[in-house]
C-alpha cells in the first residue's frame, strides 16, 4: 500500500474560538464543583445548536454560535464561531485577540446536586441543564478560558510583520516584552 503524505488540516476560519467552558472536579468561586457527565443529558437533549454563545451572560447579546461541545476527561470543551458580521462579534473578537479578556462561563439550571462539606465547596453538581456559554471578563471557574481565537489572514500577516520588525531592531532600542 503506498504511503501518501497526510494532508494538512485546514486552518480554522476567522472568528474561530475554543476553550474549556468548565473543568471537572474543580471548585469555582461560588463553591460549585461539577462531576464528569453532568452535561451529558443537556448536550443530548439540546444539541449544540440549543446552547447559545453570549457576551457576558447577556441574553440580548448573542455573539456567535457554538459548533462543537464535548465532555472529555478534563471538562466541557467548547468550539465555536464568532459572528464577525455583527458589531458585538467583532468587538468580542478584537478583545480576545488583544488578550483583554479570555474567560468562559456557563449559564445553567441545576437539575441534580448534592451538598459538599469541604473547604470552599458547597455543592457537587451532578446534572446540569446547560443554557448558554458566555465569553466573559471574569469567569466563575477561574481556569475556564478561551485557549484559541483565530484571526483573519490579514491579522496574521500584520502580526508576522511586527515580529520581523521587532527582530530587526537594534538591541539598544528594542523593547522588552512584558509577560502575561
Amino acid at each position: 500500500m503506498p504511503n501518501f503524505p497526510r494532508a494538512a488540516a485546514a486552518p480554522p476560519p476567522p472568528g474561530f474560538v475554543s476553550g474549556y467552558a468548565s473543568l471537572f472536579e474543580r471548585t469555582d468561586l461560588s463553591g460549585d464543583r461539577i462531576r464528569p457527565g453532568a452535561f451529558a443529558r443537556a448536550l443530548h437533549e439540546r444539541g449544540v445548536g440549543g446552547i447559545r454563545m453570549l457576551w457576558q451572560h447577556d441574553p440580548t447579546k448573542p455573539i456567535g454560535v457554538w459548533t462543537r461541545l464535548i465532555e472529555d476527561g478534563r471538562g466541557l470543551l467548547a468550539e465555536g464561531q464568532l459572528a464577525l458580521d455583527t458589531a458585538q462579534g467583532r468587538e468580542a473578537f478584537a478583545l480576545l485577540r488583544a488578550e483583554a479578556l479570555d474567560g468562559l462561563s456557563i449559564g445553567f439550571r441545576t437539575r441534580a446536586s448534592r451538598p459538599l462539606r469541604e473547604r470552599g465547596a458547597r455543592r457537587l453538581l451532578l446534572d446540569i441543564d446547560l443554557l448558554e456559554i458566555s465569553i466573559v471578563t471574569f469567569p466563575m471557574q477561574e481556569a475556564a478560558r478561551v485557549r484559541e481565537a483565530r484571526g483573519d489572514l490579514l491579522h496574521r500577516f500584520a502580526a508576522a510583520a511586527r515580529r520581523i520588525a521587532d527582530a530587526t531592531l537594534s538591541p539598544s532600542i528594542k523593547e522588552i516584552p512584558c509577560r502575561r
